[in-house]
Order: C-alpha cells, then sequence, then structure tokens
C-alpha cells in the first residue's frame, strides 16, 4: 500500500517493518502510521496502519478481508507493541481507506 501512494517499499513481514521505521509515541499517532501488535506471542507480530480516532486497518489473516478494527477494545488493547512512523512519507498526505479497498 505504500508502495502505491508514496513509492516507498517495506519490508514483508511485521518485524522487519518495525525494524525499518522511526518509533513514535502512541499519543503522536497520525492517519497513515504504523501500530504493531504482540499476536504471536513475539512483539511486532501483526502491523496494521492507523486512521485515525483509535482506529486502524489491518488484514486479520492471509485471504481474510481488510477491516476496520478499534485498537483500545481489550484484545488490541493488550497486545499494543508500539507505533512507527514510516520515514519519508511524513511530507505526503496520507493514505485513505479508498486506497485500500
Amino acid at each position: 500500500m505504500y508502495q502505491q501512494t508514496v513509492g516507498l517499499i517495506l519490508p514483508r513481514r511485521a518485524d522487519q517493518q518495525a525494524a525499518a521505521t522511526q518509533t513514535i509515541d502512541q499519543n503522536e499517532l497520525r492517519p497513515g502510521d504504523l501500530v504493531f501488535f504482540n499476536t504471536m506471542r513475539r512483539a511486532f507480530s501483526h502491523v496494521g496502519i492507523y486512521v485515525g480516532d483509535g482506529k486502524f486497518i489491518h488484514s486479520p489473516k492471509p485471504g481474510a478481508e481488510v477491516r476496520v478494527e478499534d485498537m483500545h477494545v481489550g484484545y488490541w488493547n493488550k497486545r499494543f507493541s508500539g507505533a512507527r512512523r514510516v520515514q519519508g512519507a511524513a511530507d505526503t498526505p496520507p493514505p485513505s481507506l479508498g486506497a485500500c479497498a
């Protein structure tokens, strides 16, 4: 999605994406930032794209429908690993949900 909207290619795995991006505080989140979760008993095992208002978009598993989730709901809140910003995307308008649909 980042390649299609801002021309940046991110690594495939969530942990690699976390390592390749800039750490930010959760209270600094802006639409387009990456949010990471511990869903496989290890930090940074799942990633989504923050869309604002405490929500993120993600694919729960390969082949599943992409959906929007509230990151403050118990499941996601307990598993939050951190937030990251993609370098070079700061001056580019954030990706829209329409680009992902």
